[in-house]
C-alpha cells in the first residue's frame, strides 16, 4: 500500500508538471499577441501555471518517499504524454497519429514498470543511510561516476565540445546523485513524521547539501542543453539519461533489485524500454511553435534599397531607427 501510494502521488504530480507547463505556454502566446505585451510576471495565468509546478515537484519530492527510485524515476514519462494530449486543449494542437502511437506503448511500459518494479518495504533510517554511503559498490560507483564527469568536464571547457549527448549525460551524472540524496532526505522526513526522529543526524544535512549543489549544477548545464538545441530533441533524450541514471544509482546505492526474480527484472526492463521507445516517438518529427515576433521590413520603406529587418525593443512598445536615418523615416 506504501508503495502504490508513491506511485499515484508520483503519477499525479507528473501530469500536473505537464499542465503547469502547458499554462505557462499558453500565457505566453496570450501575452504575445497583445499590441503592448507585457512582462510575463505580470499575468495571473503564469503564476498558475508556476504554482502548479511547485505542487508537482513537491508531489514528486514527496514520492521519493514512498516509492523506490527505480519506480518512481520512470514515472516521469507521464509528464511527457500528458504534455502532448493536454497541448491540443490548451495550444489548440492537432492531435497525430504518433502521439497515439507514442502514449499507448509510454502507458502499456509503465504498466510493466509498475507492476514488476522492486518491492522493498525497508525503513530507511539515517543510520542506513550511513552505512550505504560507505559501501563498497557505491565507493567504487562514485569514483567511476566523477572520472566520467571530469573526462565530459574537460571537452565541455577545453575542446568547447557542446554536444547534446555530452551536455545530457553531464546532467544525467548529477542527477544520479540527486535522486539518491532526494530518496534520502524524503525517507528521513516521513519517518520524523511518524515519530521515529531522523533530522538529528548528520548524514540528514548533508544529503540537502548534496541535492541542492547536485541540482543547481544539473540546472545550469540542462537550460545550457535547451538553449542549443530543440526541446523536442533535449526531451525525450534527457529522459532515457535520467531516468536511466536513476535506476542504477536506485540499484547501486538502495540495492532495490537485490532480490528481485529474473523475470521480473526482465519485465522492468522492457517496460523501461518501451517507455522510451514511446517518448520518442511523441517527440519525432514534432515542430516547436515559436512566438510571432513583427518587424518591419526595410525593403518595404521608401527611399531605402536595404533587404534586412529591424526587431522591435523587447521592452517597448514603438520600433527602433534605421541607421543614418533622417527625421521622415523614424520609426
Amino acid at each position: 500500500q506504501t508503495q502504490l501510494l508513491g506511485v499515484l502521488l508520483a503519477a499525479a504530480s507528473n501530469f500536473l508538471i505537464s499542465v503547469s507547463l502547458n499554462i505557462q505556454k499558453c500565457s505566453h502566446l496570450r501575452l504575445a499577441c497583445q499590441t503592448e505585451p507585457k512582462p510575463y510576471y505580470t499575468s495571473k495565468l503564469w503564476w498558475c501555471g508556476i504554482t502548479l509546478l511547485g505542487l508537482g515537484e513537491v508531489g514528486n519530492f514527496i514520492a521519493y518517499g514512498f516509492a523506490p527510485i527505480a519506480l518512481v524515476a520512470p514515472l516521469g514519462c507521464v509528464s511527457v504524454i500528458g504534455s502532448a494530449f493536454i497541448s491540443v486543449l490548451f495550444l489548440k494542437k492537432t492531435m497525430r497519429a504518433a502521439d497515439i502511437l507514442g502514449g499507448t506503448l509510454t502507458v502499456t511500459g509503465t504498466y510493466l514498470l509498475v507492476t514488476f518494479a522492486p518491492n522493498v518495504p525497508q525503513e530507511l533510517t539515517a543510520r542506513r543511510v550511513q552505512n550505504y554511503l560507505v559501501s563498497w559498490p557505491f565507493l567504487v560507483y562514485s569514483i567511476l561516476e566523477i572520472i566520467i564527469f571530469c573526462i565530459l568536464l574537460y571537452f565541455y571547457k577545453r575542446k568547447a565540445v557542446k554536444h547534446i549527448v555530452v551536455l545530457l549525460m553531464m546532467v544525467a551524472l548529477l542527477a544520479s546523485l540527486t535522486v539518491i540524496a532526494v530518496k534520502a532526505v524524503a525517507s528521513m522526513i516521513t519517518l520524523s513524521a511518524k515519530g521515529k526522529m531522523q533530522l538529528t543526524y548528520p548524514v540528514f544535512y548533508i544529503m540537502i547539501v548534496l541535492m541542492a549543489t547536485s541540482c543547481a549544477f544539473q540546472v545550469k548545464f540542462l537550460n545550457q542543453a535547451m538553449h542549443l538545441y530543440e526541446a523536442t530533441a533535449v526531451v525525450p533524450i534527457n529522459f532515457v539519461f535520467f531516468t536511466t541514471s536513476a535506476i542504477i544509482s536506485g540499484v547501486i546505492f538502495y540495492r532495490e533489485f537485490q532480490s528481485a526474480a529474473l523475470l521480473s527484472v526482465f519485465m522492468f526492463l522492457f517496460g523501461c524500454l518501451l517507455s522510451f521507445l514511446g517518448v520518442f516517438v511523441i517527440a519525432r518529427n514534432k515542430r516547436e511553435q515559436h512566438l510571432q515576433i513583427p518587424f518591419i521590413d526595410c525593403g518595404l520603406i521608401p527611399g531605402k534599397k536595404l533587404t534586412g529587418k529591424i526587431q522591435p525593443d523587447s521592452h517597448s512598445s514603438r520600433y527602433g531607427t534605421l541607421n543614418n536615418e533622417d527625421d521622415s523615416v523614424k520609426s
